[in-house]
């Protein structure tokens, strides 16, 4: 059975396939999850480690330098980073691509697990998977001016948490900021030593005083029961009365020697909103949570909870809202495509039967698409609703050439001498055709094959890409092949009242005539225009500034801040009001939340340093990338003392979960870590006076001031202790001691015993600090310890155990390639590097050289696929190298027009670029197949010229109709639509190069390969 007669016999089947396909993925596309980024597994993982208050130096020394090697251990292990300040530690483990990170994962926190026991008692631990979902997707924040910050975190923690617990999708809701609740008791040292008591005593009394336990069970008269010993503290008020000592000479209750009273733990951090007091939430999801599904059920939940009086709910950070208006711009992008595509079916075929065909075929495709994404288990994302969209194009050619060729050989226009005209040429033309479109099909296809191969970040984005784009181009050649001809045969009239009927003899054939037969005559015309064309590429690309990602304005971003080393979190706090009002004045501020001790992407906790996150207004006067760098000239203008660093929050979040969050990064190592610290000034001095480098950092991050109180033995022994003695002594009255805790109806309070006043003594207090001896008699520290100040004490950084230190930068006005290339030049002066000291760039610059050769290697890899295709097709090199040949000249147009547009080239632009060979490709197997056909008809000559003419109109057909269904998107309409821009942008500017290309040089370029003979037939 040939393939006329299975359309004909089995064409209800086919079109029944078409619409259960297309169903079905219309019932996918309800139930896939919807998120920003694709589904992706980022290959590292994050320890926090806290070993409580020690030096940075010891902290690396007794922690971080054990933890660090049992983790290298861990199989599959590539890189391993630190950074230790005091008593802390953040190590990041990096692994290759491609490895199970959930296994990675728990083999790290059983590395952790053995590594801990050697470690100092109370040292804890937390290790993290990075992916998009340790982010938060929705985040609010509760703010009041008559509730207590208290109020304010149990209304998040006890009640507005489990509301929200039970979503589907949802995986927890973080409370942050607020304070908590806890029972003071302040023993007085004085009164204590009166009695013949210490602190310890105090705290224990306490402790056995609030006693609740099952001691057993008894069998009485048939029942069985549990035997309770209680003695609970019901209430603070009662913990006064609790005996702490008792004898002949009477009764020494709490109240006696201590002072009870409500109070809060001690936190080191501080949050606010829009420059008050506030207490955040944040909501994260699952890996496989639908966020837009997950934002709606929230703000369902939350709007009917009633509030107390006087406490407002805001919405500070929504990523659904940029995932619907990408969702809404994809679709925005995909119906002017099809009405572009429908007026350009109109305007050249001329007939409403021709057009309804692809108005059915199109979108029945992309539901089938939406199957395939649904079954392969991917979500709706940036990036596969930009490979949707792209597509549209695509799916559009298909059915316009199959179309096209089917109405010509209809008309008799082109077919062989007795071939039948009218209804029964439908199904023989579509069997034509199979072979250049199963041909033009595989040279799109075999372009995404080798992008699934990448890795890195660049693969990770590009696979959801691509596969999406395969998938509808693979499902565009069954529909068009077996789904357009029965169509065609059912809706499509040739008795002349409805004729698809478009004249030759209009202005654009008369043109087209011209210019060929002009070229075909003088073929050096050819050169003429190429090396104009190879010369403005080259300019241009030595132009054209270089990205990673695209920039895409979020409608917010985040800033980091620093304020000076040892800054304590209310002088800190006291600075950065002058910034929170800054902000407030900003007329295109919405709203904004800030941390300090603590960030977004959990820094290692300082006083001096936290981050914003500023809600922009929904039509702000300038792009966000533009209001932020305004933001942080007009901070660094007016408010003295305090650094940022500013980033979108697509970048930083990519930044966060690659450990890479700087363009620039200058690591430099040295096995002398002392070394490094000048090194890392001199070298960002250096790098800051380069033009487009701004918010330059050394890298040294210094942790504070401190107090080192060194213990004497010798005098400590005199007064009857040891220095582990004065040591648990001092941790007792400074952090205090947390006894028991009292029930309450919907927590636990705890009830911490420590000497009054201690968080604000200062070091002269400090040394009065009273010290109990085993024999009673009280003395204060100063007798067996001196106190001695300690300024600037650094964070430690290392990699892979060597000492490092990383300067960074961020850029402003120019690529990142021109201004690393600066970078390098200037450290690579001689005399700039101390002898013993190296370097590596790292940052977002070594991730996108990364992309770029994967990318390069891409590039190269399509090129041989096609240049395979094509010899198997045509078998002659003349052919193929014609071809491959005008696909690299159209390159050029690349590089031209994102100079023209100011655009970037990052990795969609590359991956656009990569695709406009398999497209171009594509095209000219349109024409060059068409020249085949008729060479067996006519003289070759006279076919090289016939078969550019009757290709003539579906080439223009479906170059108008791709670049007019892919212009939304490199207009970047609407919010979100930027990340696709480049990709957009440079296929539109390949195929504007490659459709005279086809028309006019490859016409002229046959001719010449013809011989005499065939030139003289």
């Amino acid at each position: 059975m040939n393939f006329s007669k299975l359309l004909a016999s089995q064409s209800r089947a086919f079109v029944v396939i078409a619409v259960a396909l297309a169903l079905a993925g219309l019932v996918a596309a309800l139930s896939l999850p919807i998120g920003l980024f694709p589904q992706v597994s980022f290959p590292r993982v994050v320890v926090d480690i806290d070993a409580g208050s020690r030096p940075a130096d010891q902290t690396a020394l007794i922690v971080t330098r054990p933890v660090e090697q049992v983790l290298r251990s861990v199989p599959g292990v590539q890189n391993v980073r630190s950074e230790t300040s005091r008593g802390a530690a953040q190590i990041s483990i990096d692994f290759g691509w491609g490895r199970d990170m959930v296994a990675s994962t728990l083999e790290v926190d059983a590395a952790m697990a053995r590594a801990v026991s050697a470690l100092p008692p109370g040292t804890s631990y937390n290790v993290r998977r990075m992916d998009p979902t340790v982010f938060p997707i929705i985040s609010y924040a509760l703010i009041s001016d008559k509730h207590s910050p208290t109020q304010l975190q149990d209304l998040g923690r006890y009640q507005i948490t489990p509301l929200l617990s039970g979503i589907s999708g949802l995986a927890r809701v973080d409370v942050q900021g607020g304070e908590t609740q806890e029972v003071q008791v302040l023993g007085d040292p004085a009164r204590l030593a009166s009695f013949g008591l210490a602190m310890s005593d105090l705290s224990t009394a306490i402790s056995n005083g609030n006693v609740l336990s099952a001691v057993g069970q008894v069998q009485d008269r048939g029942r069985l029961s549990l035997v309770i010993a209680d003695h609970t503290i019901a209430s603070p008020e009662r913990i006064g009365d609790v005996v702490v000592k008792s004898s002949p000479g009477g009764v020494v209750r709490v109240r006696d020697v201590a002072t009870v009273q409500d109070g809060i733990v001690p936190q080191w951090l501080r949050v606010s909103e829009d420059g008050k007091p506030a207490v955040l939430f944040n909501i994260y999801e699952q890996p496989d949570g639908n966020s837009v599904q997950i934002a709606k059920e929230v703000q369902a939940r939350l709007a009917g909870f009633k509030l107390p009086p006087g406490v407002k709910l805001l919405n500070w950070y929504d990523q659904s809202e940029l995932v619907t208006q990408s969702f809404g711009s994809v679709r925005d992008a995909v119906l002017i495509g099809l009405v572009l595509a429908a007026i350009v079916l109109l305007v050249f075929l001329r007939s409403w039967r021709v057009t309804l065909v692809a108005l059915i075929v199109v979108p029945a495709t992309l539901m089938a698409t939406v199957l395939v994404l649904s079954i392969a288990g991917m979500s709706f994302n940036i990036m596969t609703l930009g490979g949707i969209a792209a597509a549209v194009g695509l799916l559009i050619d298909d059915v316009i050439v199959m179309i096209e060729h089917i109405v010509r050989r209809a008309q008799g226009d082109g077919s062989p001498s007795g071939a039948e005209t009218g209804q029964a040429a439908i199904l023989p033309a579509a069997r034509e055709f199979l072979a250049p479109l199963t041909g033009s099909s595989l040279a799109t296809l075999m372009v995404f094959l080798p992008l699934s191969f990448l890795t890195g970040v660049t693969g990770a984005f590009s696979k959801a890409l691509s596969l999406t784009m395969a998938a509808a181009l693979a499902i565009s050649w069954a529909m068009t092949a077996f789904v357009v001809p029965v169509l065609a045969r059912r809706l499509l009239r040739f008795d002349g009242k409805d004729t698809a009927h478009g004249s030759h003899e209009g202005w654009m054939t008369r043109h087209h005539d011209q210019a060929l037969d002009g070229v075909m005559r003088r073929p050096w015309l050819l050169a003429v225009v190429a090396v104009p064309l190879l010369i403005l590429g080259y300019v241009a690309y030595s132009n054209v500034p270089t990205g990673f990602m695209p920039k895409v304005d979020e409608g917010g971003f985040v800033m980091d801040y620093f304020t000076p080393p040892g800054t304590s979190l209310d002088e800190s706090s006291r600075r950065m009001a002058q910034v929170d009002a800054l902000l407030r004045a900003d007329k295109d501020v919405a709203t904004f939340s800030r941390r300090l001790g603590t960030g977004l992407g959990g820094d290692l906790g300082q006083s001096y340093h936290g981050d914003y996150f500023v809600r922009l207004k929904p039509n702000h006067s300038m792009t966000a990338e533009e209001k932020m760098n305004a933001v942080a000239e007009e901070v660094a203008r007016k408010v003295p003392g305090v650094e940022v660093e500013v980033a979108q929050l697509m970048e930083d979040l990519i930044g966060d979960l690659t450990a890479v969050p700087q363009p620039i990064e200058v690591k430099l190592y040295s096995s002398d870590a002392a070394a490094l610290g000048p090194q890392a000034e001199k070298i960002a001095a250096l790098i800051g006076k380069i033009p487009g480098v701004v918010e330059v950092k050394s890298g040294l991050q210094l942790a504070g001031d401190a107090i080192d109180v060194k213990i004497d033995p010798i005098r400590a022994g005199y007064e009857g202790v040891t220095p582990a003695d004065v040591q648990t002594a001092l941790d007792s009255a400074l952090t205090g001691v947390v006894a028991t805790s009292i029930p309450q109806p919907s927590k636990a309070v705890d009830v911490r015993v420590r000497l009054p006043g201690v968080t604000t003594l200062t070091q002269d207090q400090l040394a009065q600090v009273p010290i109990r001896a085993s024999d009673g008699h009280v003395f204060p520290l100063s007798r067996v310890a001196t106190l001695a100040p300690v300024s600037g004490q650094p964070q430690i950084s290392r990699e892979n155990l060597e000492p490092m230190v990383a300067v960074t930068g961020r850029i402003t006005g120019r690529g990142i390639g021109a201004a690393v290339g600066d970078v390098t030049r200037a450290i690579d002066q001689p005399g700039v590097l101390a002898p013993g000291v190296r370097y590596e760039m790292g940052g977002l610059y070594q991730q996108q050289q990364i992309a770029f050769g994967g990318l390069a290697k891409v590039f190269v890899a399509a090129l041989i696929a096609e240049f395979i295709l094509l010899l198997v097709l045509y078998r002659r090199f003349a052919i193929p190298l014609i071809i491959i040949g005008c696909s690299l000249l159209s390159t050029t147009a690349v590089f031209t027009a994102l100079w023209l547009a100011g655009l970037d080239l990052n990795i969609t632009a590359l991956m656009g670029m990569t695709m406009i060979i398999g497209i171009g490709t594509e095209m000219a197997i349109f024409y060059v197949s068409e020249f085949e056909e008729l060479r067996h008809r006519m003289p070759p000559l006279a076919a090289v010229r016939e078969a550019s003419r009757n290709r003539l109109r579906p080439i223009t057909m479906t170059t108008l109709a791709a670049i007019l269904t892919l212009l939304p998107l490199a207009l970047a309409i609407g919010q979100g639509s930027g990340i696709q821009q480049p990709l957009a942008v440079a296929i539109i500017a390949g195929l504007m190069l490659q459709y005279p290309l086809v028309l006019i040089a490859m016409p002229a370029l046959l001719r010449l390969t013809l011989s005499r003979e065939e030139l003289g037939a």
